[in-house]
């Protein structure tokens, strides 16, 4: 009986090392997976504050852009709300701006510098008026005012001569680049400094990323952006020799040497042929440029100032006028409803 006793506590003592050890094991072995999952949670967790972080740096830069878009020239700007299809053009820069509040209806691209052709002659207008020259003075067309940088050609024969008033008037309805280069060159001080006394205006303007240098816009150095571009248009509003001209359907201007006077039309076929209000004109085009337009319209009961940059074609840059219109109406409509 002893000896069974003996035997069975032998038994018990060599069975419990293996026992306490296999638990000592154990109790590392759920710590480290402790350990793991906690570390993968912290990573996790990690991640996901990353991504949030991410995402909501990625929202502030979205929200900034907007506040910072429709805070230009306006002291509390609202964007006009849609109809919900949104307003789609085809000019790649645009901007809307109601001329009496300043604020901002629409925004695109609009600090993206970019050539701007004719739309130049707005500038050059101001500076000519600016230096209350003569506006009966006889100027001359000659060889230097041929278009060389781009071979377009003109209806104004060389030697042809036109009162300065003539001259601005042509440049600006019909963007007669032979007149806008006389009107240049017959500056006191010459082309150069006609073009230095562009580039002063549009410093005097707040024209801050605006280079012009030629008074054509033939030149694709003439650049602007479209924000800057309302200010010019605003200035040029205030000239009512500009408001004028602008906006004039059609003009007849005898030329020595020719039959019969030579008859030139706007060309911006909405002051032609639509019912728009249009208060300033100015269209552009250049390869470099695309098709462009200004003005200064009455839309919806309000006064807006339009600039439109860099559109494929006519039809789209005046589609995207039309596109504007209805858009203006549109929300005007949904507001009083509302």
């Amino acid at each position: 009986m002893i000896r069974k006793i003996t035997l069975l506590l032998t038994m018990l003592a060599l069975c419990m090392p293996p026992a306490v050890a296999y638990a000592a094991e154990k109790k590392p072995q759920k710590a480290a997976a402790s350990k793991t999952k906690a570390s993968k949670k912290v990573v996790a967790k990690k991640k996901s504050t990353a991504a949030v972080a991410k995402k909501n740096e990625a929202s502030g830069r979205i929200i900034s852009t907007i506040r910072s878009n429709s805070a230009v020239g306006a002291a509390s700007p609202s964007v006009f709300k849609d109809d919900g299809t949104g307003l789609q053009l085809a000019s790649s820069k645009a901007m809307i701006v109601n001329q009496d509040s300043g604020e901002v209806l629409f925004a695109k691209g609009i600090d993206l510098t970019t050539p701007i052709a004719s739309l130049t002659k707005l500038m050059t207008a101001m500076v000519v008026l600016d230096a209350q020259l003569d506006m009966d003075e006889k100027l001359k067309v000659s060889r230097e005012d041929i278009d060389t940088l781009k071979g377009t050609g003109s209806r104004m024969p060389i030697g042809a001569t036109l009162s300065r008033a003539e001259m601005l008037q042509l440049a600006l309805m019909a963007s007669e680049n032979r007149a806008a280069s006389a009107l240049g060159r017959h500056y006191p001080g010459g082309l150069d400094a006609f073009v230095a006394a562009m580039n002063v205006k549009a410093i005097q303007l707040g024209m801050l990323h605006s280079r012009f240098a030629d008074p054509t816009g033939l030149n694709s150095a003439n650049v602007s952006t479209a924000e800057d571009l309302v200010k010019m248009v605003r200035a040029a509003y205030q000239y009512p020799e500009i408001r004028h001209v602008s906006t004039s359907t059609s003009y007849s201007v005898p030329v020595n040497g020719a039959r019969a006077p030579l008859q030139y039309v706007n060309s911006n076929v909405l002051v032609r042929n639509s019912d728009w209000v249009i208060g300033l004109s100015k269209t552009g085009y250049i390869n470099e440029a695309g098709r462009c337009l200004v003005m200064q319209a009455e839309v919806g009961g309000q006064p807006l100032i339009i600039v439109l940059l860099d559109s494929f074609s006519k039809n789209a840059r005046i589609g995207d006028a039309q596109k504007i219109r209805k858009w203006i109406e549109s929300s005007n409509s949904h507001r009083h409803i509302s």
